[in-house]
């Protein structure tokens, strides 16, 4: 390895082991987007004065989310001596004088206790392990996640970071890009493309210099992935980057971060400052001859520009708008360049395989897609929330065990993965969190949020919803796009005051085949949510049309039907 990468690594070690030996007992907040909204800061701002107040030898620090957002704020304990931890839920602001009471007493808190992450487990508390939620799990990517500082350059170099890069120094590009295809890593945003041939295609262009761009303009409903990783973990994006610098002959880095994610924006930043404090940015990185440095970028707020080509667009400063292909982005791409665009998931494993090898990265999924994923779940179930897990386990399997099944007296209708472009699947607790399935069904699984929804969801009302959205985030570049998303939402919009007509069942689909021809992805796929719901609800659409009737009495101007709604008080009561 780098002697300069080694003495490095070895500091921050040497810092991380005290710190652990520091005799102080360590209080360590989730700060993330979810447990913000649920008063993390406050509840940060109350341990601080309660350890203050009660003269408690105790250091509060922050962390990346553990995945269990239903539970936030989330809090870990060390004990003093270091042997064990525990994870606590739902430490809102009004228990933390209560929390502190008991931990200033040398106790355990087991009504708010997740699981013990260190050390032996007690009767009360098992082992987080052992965890419902974590059972199943095996977290790669969510290594360092709720474990570090994610403000902490030295806690991710204590953790093996920046090791895989270590080893790609040694390495030359052809056999970084061959290592990255043996490991059978595909595009982490949907398609599956294999990411190493993305990064063959830039090595092996003419034309410099050459960019990398990480899209991180995360913006479908119910998916919060990238975001975990950016607030969690931001130093194994740039890892992953400088990778991938390395086998793309790459001199600059872009990370494009949407507008919505201003913590995920304001991490990345201090994680880029920190690396190129430390030299792994810049010119001459660590003395290897290698210059590569990185720009994070703050989007518009842009759906479209989670399009490869329109997110190439804003950073080239002109209006985010999807470019006509080709020419392809290896071919030209920012400033008519060549350059690679990957999604931050798929960076983020670049670092593992490289430090641990293509077989050991593979080993873990017996699925055609190698690996494991993440997703985040929300919707209708008991436990929203973020895992990462290995390709292949059932939907039914995913709502019993990651979900906490569906809430009281709902029943599984259906889930949408992929957001508004992708479509709607009927419930079927046999499809698989892989690929193909969806692919066959007309739709595909995305970048990893699903939102599974029940019987009292009006699936032409959530199609409504998704095509005034496609709308109303239309470039406007093409006809097709702009005036057919314009068209379908005035069609959807008489279907549900009572208006609908038989003859929308032949224009719709005429519009679904028509939009195909869009100029990108955007107006390609907006009408997928039609084309699916029609097919896996056939039945509820006869009732909007010709019978004038919603049966789950969500369009107030048809008739009400089949199920009852709860009433106000109970939607309220069941966190709706």
């Amino acid at each position: 390895m780098n002697t300069r990468l080694e003495s490095i690594i070895s500091a921050a070690k040497s810092s991380w082991a005290a710190e652990q030996a520091s005799g102080r007992i360590r209080i360590t907040v989730t700060r993330d987007t979810s447990s913000l909204a649920r008063g993390a800061d406050e509840t940060i701002a109350r341990l601080n004065a309660a350890v203050e107040s009660k003269k408690l030898v105790a250091d509060v620090g922050i962390t990346g989310s553990w995945g269990f957002c239903w539970m936030e704020p989330c809090v870990t304990v060390r004990s003093a001596a270091g042997t064990h931890t525990i994870l606590y839920g739902n430490v809102t602001p009004d228990r933390v004088d209560e929390f502190i009471d008991v931990i200033a007493s040398g106790k355990d808190m087991p009504e708010l206790a997740l699981g013990v992450v260190e050390g032996n487990p007690t009767a009360e508390i098992p082992l987080l392990s052992d965890h419902p939620f974590m059972k199943g799990q095996v977290r790669r990517v969510m290594a360092n996640i709720g474990r570090i500082d994610p403000e902490n350059i030295d806690h991710y170099l204590a953790n093996d970071g920046y090791a895989g890069f270590g080893k790609a120094l040694e390495m030359d590009a052809e056999a970084i890009v061959k290592e990255m295809l043996d490991s059978g890593l595909g595009g982490r945003a949907g398609a599956g493309f294999p990411t190493g041939r993305k990064w063959d295609f830039l090595r092996t262009a003419t034309a410099s210099p050459r960019y990398l761009v990480c899209n991180a303009d995360e913006g479908d409903p119910g998916a919060w992935v990238n975001r975990v990783v950016l607030e969690g973990d931001p130093h194994l994006v740039i890892e992953g980057m400088l990778i991938a610098s390395l086998a793309c002959h790459a001199d600059e880095g872009y990370i494009y971060i949407r507008y919505e994610y201003p913590l995920a924006f304001a991490r990345m930043q201090k994680a880029v400052e920190q690396a190129r404090a430390k030299g792994l940015l810049g010119k001459n990185i660590l003395g290897s001859g290698k210059d590569f440095d990185l720009v994070v970028f703050l989007g518009a707020g842009a759906y479209v520009c989670g399009d490869e080509t329109g997110l190439m667009n804003s950073i080239d400063s002109y209006r985010g708008m999807p470019r006509i292909k080709p020419p392809f982005p290896a071919q030209a791409g920012l400033w008519n360049k060549p350059t690679n665009v990957n999604n931050v998931e798929s960076y983020a494993n670049a670092p593992m395989i490289m430090r641990n090898g293509a077989h050991w990265w593979s080993s873990v999924s017996d699925a055609k897609e190698k690996g494991t994923k993440m997703f985040t779940f929300s919707g209708s179930i008991n436990w929203a929330g973020c895992i990462e897990v290995p390709f292949g386990a059932s939907i039914g399997h995913v709502i019993d065990q990651w979900c906490g099944g569906m809430r009281e007296g709902r029943t599984f209708k259906g889930f949408q993965p992929g957001g508004p472009l992708s479509g709607v699947c009927a419930a079927n607790p046999n499809l698989t969190l892989t690929l193909d399935p969806y692919r066959e069904l007309g739709l595909f699984l995305g970048g990893g949020g699903i939102v599974f929804f029940d019987q009292y969801t009006c699936t032409i009302d959530m199609c409504a919803f998704f095509l005034g959205f496609c709308e109303d985030e239309s470039c406007g570049r093409c006809t097709t796009c702009h005036g057919g998303t314009q068209r379908a939402v005035e069609i959807m919009r008489r279907i549900q005051a009572g208006g609908g007509r038989e003859v929308d069942f032949e224009t719709l689909q005429k519009l679904v085949g028509t939009m195909i021809w869009s100029n990108c992805f955007h107006g390609q796929f907006a009408m997928t949510t039609i084309k699916t719901a029609v097919k896996a609800f056939a039945d509820e659409w006869r009732e909007h049309i010709i019978e004038k009737r919603c049966r789950a009495g969500v369009c107030r101007d048809l008739e009400s039907g089949i199920v009852t709604r709860p009433r106000v008080e109970e939607l309220a009561l069941a966190g709706n």
